[in-house]
């Protein structure tokens, strides 16, 4: 689907770089195409780069692993020789397995935790730390949480993944009280949103053709939805801020 371009962002935003984690697939890959056409330099990473360096709209692709500390702080290092630095973060990366609190892998738990949590963590310090070096006092960052990081689901195959979530909520509101405390012009936002039409939940269930099917028997809300939110957020002047919006496909039922 075309983006539509339906919201004009501040005109501060105009020019500036925008660093979208987890950029391969579904919302990463409509971020960047979104906050292209909107006027934004935008740089992609992911462990897998191929559908980045196939965009055709000056968008720069970094393979990065988000969770290791030596990868993210040599992506920044770059970014800020090469581009002058960043000053939108959207912290897209994240992933769930299907693995229940009774029975689920040890190895599934700490790869959700690494990315989920830890990743978007150290991205986030070091994308504040690079702006501090700069002497730039305003800059953006999202979160995409979900709103598994405000209710739990009776599937337990989501439980763990849930936590991670309820993690990043946790982590949005006291980002927003130490940049406060600093007297910094950052903004901070998450976007909760419901069922996505995108890989995730192929990924997670091991099994992208039921995916597709449960897909097709729900309402879902779409890649350019989030973008939009996304969109709105940047629109919004520098005395507004949008802590969090929650956003589901209507007539989802849980």
């Amino acid at each position: 689907m075309a983006t539509s371009q339906l919201i004009q962002i501040s005109k501060e935003w105009i020019g500036k770089v925008a660093l979208v984690t987890g950029a391969s697939a579904g919302i990463g890959l409509q971020l960047l195409k979104s906050l292209t056409n909107s006027g934004i330099r935008c740089v992609g990473c992911a462990r897998n780069i191929s559908k980045i360096e196939e965009l055709s709209n000056g968008v720069i692709a970094h393979r990065c692993d988000v969770s290791n500390d030596t990868e993210v702080k040599f992506m920044f290092e770059m970014l800020r020789e090469k581009l002058g630095g960043v000053d939108i973060l959207i912290n897209n990366a994240g992933l769930s397995h299907y693995s229940p609190l009774l029975t689920g892998s040890t190895e599934e738990w700490r790869e959700m935790l690494q990315v989920n949590i830890l990743g978007l963590s150290i991205c986030t310090r070091e994308f504040l730390q690079q702006l501090k070096s700069r002497l730039v006092e305003t800059g953006y960052v999202v979160n995409l949480c979900s709103m598994s990081g405000h209710r739990v689901l009776t599937d337990p195959n989501y439980h763990f993944y849930a936590a991670t979530k309820y993690a990043v909520t946790a982590l949005t509101e006291g980002l927003r009280q130490e940049l406060r405390a600093t007297g910094s012009g950052v903004k901070v936002s998450q976007i909760s949103p419901g069922l996505v039409d995108t890989e995730f939940k192929g990924r997670a269930m091991k099994d992208m053709t039921a995916a597709k099917v449960y897909y097709e028997s729900n309402p879902v809300l779409t890649c350019e939805d989030i973008s939009q939110s996304v969109l709105y957020l940047l629109s919004t002047p520098q005395h507004v801020s949008v802590h969090d919006i929650l956003m589901r496909p209507t007539r989802e039922l849980k």
